[in-house]
């Protein structure tokens, strides 16, 4: 399934994946029954993506905060292995996963990944970061189910007590995270198309650009102001191909 995105720059033709039916016959609905013509690109940051499909965006005075609209309701994460925030992806924005700890989806913003080209060793580099955020965030997990222990004995002033549950979930943090290394397909990816790596495994990819990619070159680039909007209005429409 095919869907043209309209805009006064050029055309972006996305394909969608039929591993993200949800979000597919979601975007397709959506498309059809004309809910994202008129709205904006309301969202651009050069070198990494640009964002649409908040419904009050729609004929939005210059200055206005957007991102926050959408249909009512959210979407099932279809996070899958092998469909990657490469350059051009199409993917689901969110609320954060302090708030959205399933990593539902909005019921009907976007963005399109435009992203940066990295060196190996940049790559190799990121995911020894990421493995280290990540032991970091399911440590303070962890810690958080232990509060009224950690607080009791801070209370005790049981410094022993403290470092061994320390060590204790530290090691757990590690033992749950486990290896953390970019696929062959990542690295070849990231670092002859580009893109963003760090989304991946984070947000649901849902489809990629076909055609139009020039487009999205030139609206990531455009000139933003409060909230990165772009300074003049890009406005979008959108047909169903097939």
């Amino acid at each position: 399934m095919k869907v043209k995105i309209l805009t006064m720059l050029g055309d972006i033709v996305v394909r969608l994946y039929d591993e993200t039916p949800i979000h597919r016959d979601n975007f397709v609905k959506l498309a059809t029954e004309g809910y994202y013509d008129g709205t904006l690109f309301h969202r651009v940051i050069k070198d990494f993506m640009i964002q649409g499909g908040d419904p009050s965006s729609v004929g939005a005075p210059p200055g206005k905060m957007l991102g926050a609209g959408g249909p009512g309701y959210t979407l099932e994460a279809e996070i899958r292995q092998g469909l990657y925030h490469k350059r051009g992806a199409l993917a689901a924005a969110r609320l954060g996963d302090d708030a959205n700890p399933e990593r539902r989806s909005s019921g009907s913003q976007f963005y399109i990944v435009w992203g940066k080209v990295y060196t190996e060793n940049q790559l190799q580099q990121f995911a020894r970061q990421l493995r280290m955020q990540r032991v970091q965030e399911t440590f303070n997990v962890l810690a958080a189910t232990h509060r009224a222990q950690i607080m009791q004995m801070r209370r005790d002033r049981d410094r022993g007590g403290l470092q061994e549950l320390q060590e204790k979930l530290a090691a757990e943090a590690e033992r749950r995270v486990g290896s953390v290394a970019l696929s062959d397909e990542q690295l070849r990816l990231y670092s002859t198309m580009g893109g963003t790596p760090h989304l991946d495994g984070q947000y649901t990819v849902f489809g990629e650009v076909e055609e139009g990619l020039d487009i999205v070159e030139m609206i990531q680039g455009t000139a933003t102001g409060r909230g990165d909007r772009p300074l003049d209005d890009i406005e979008m429409r959108m047909v169903v191909m097939e």
